[in-house]
């Protein structure tokens, strides 16, 4: 083989090498395991900001008229990568959107990774690090031990994981207006407590004035945190009289 034929099988052998390699990049970069690259031209930030307060930046965008449980955008952004489970109400106006992450995907957080939850008991057999429990707080869908993991703050989410669960949830809700994601702990679990009501085909209405005052606190800048349904629960078996103690505001 002369000089000639072997230095264009190197050049063609590079050339394939580089396109592989930017090939393998470029998926990486738009799969859902990956929400860490924020590269230009990240093909899953592409067009326009598909999650959080519109430009419109509307003051009553959180007075929803009614919200429900859907069920099918749960199980959709649930298969996501590095979503553990998840929890999507829709109202009126706006989807919202409670995750749990199971850190299966890289880059989930905006910046670092500091996990709010404790799992080295699992290693010692025990529920609970700090008190050595066997027992697990299955009162809520996430707890501070061995459970899926929690972001304090939504603004702690990576950018790239917010889109892609804004666009996905578009894509079966074309009609919301905007589409609002955390990770909170306190907010995940009371998502799941509406959602508990719908399972058990109970109306969500008596809980609107609630859930509007939770969207608030979460998305808003609210200071106040709605009574959770679990202090209602409370209230309801101690109540006498047939009286009802759920709310009718």
């Amino acid at each position: 083989m002369n000089k000639r034929v072997s230095g264009l099988l190197m050049i063609s052998c590079l050339l394939i090498s580089m396109t592989a390699a930017c090939g393998y990049e470029k998926l990486s970069r738009s799969s859902d395991h990956d929400y860490g690259s924020r590269k230009a031209g990240d093909a899953k930030m592409l067009g326009g900001k598909m999650y959080g307060t519109s430009s419109a930046n509307n003051p009553r965008q959180h007075d929803n008229a009614f919200f429900e449980y859907s069920n099918k955008l749960s199980n959709e952004v649930s298969k996501l990568g590095g979503v553990g489970t998840a929890i999507v109400m829709l109202t009126d106006k706006n989807a919202y959107v409670g995750l749990a992450l199971d850190w299966s995907a890289v880059g989930t957080k905006s910046a670092g990774r500091t996990d709010e939850q404790d799992r080295s008991g699992s290693s010692e057999g025990v529920y609970n690090h700090d008190t050595g429990s066997q027992r697990w707080d299955n009162r809520h869908l996430v707890t501070p031990y061995n459970s899926l993991f929690t972001v304090n703050d939504h603004s702690m989410l990576s950018p790239e994981l917010k889109q892609t669960v804004a666009v996905k949830v578009r894509e079966l809700a074309p009609a919301v207006q905007e589409v609002h994601i955390s990770a909170n702990m306190d907010f995940v679990n009371e998502l799941n407590e509406y959602a508990k009501e719908a399972w058990m085909n109970h109306s969500l209405t008596p809980w609107l004035q609630d859930f509007n005052t939770l969207v608030k606190y979460q998305f808003a800048g609210g200071d106040i945190m709605p009574q959770k349904i679990k202090d209602y629960d409370n209230m309801r078996a101690k109540q006498k009289n047939g009286q009802s103690i759920i709310p009718t505001h």
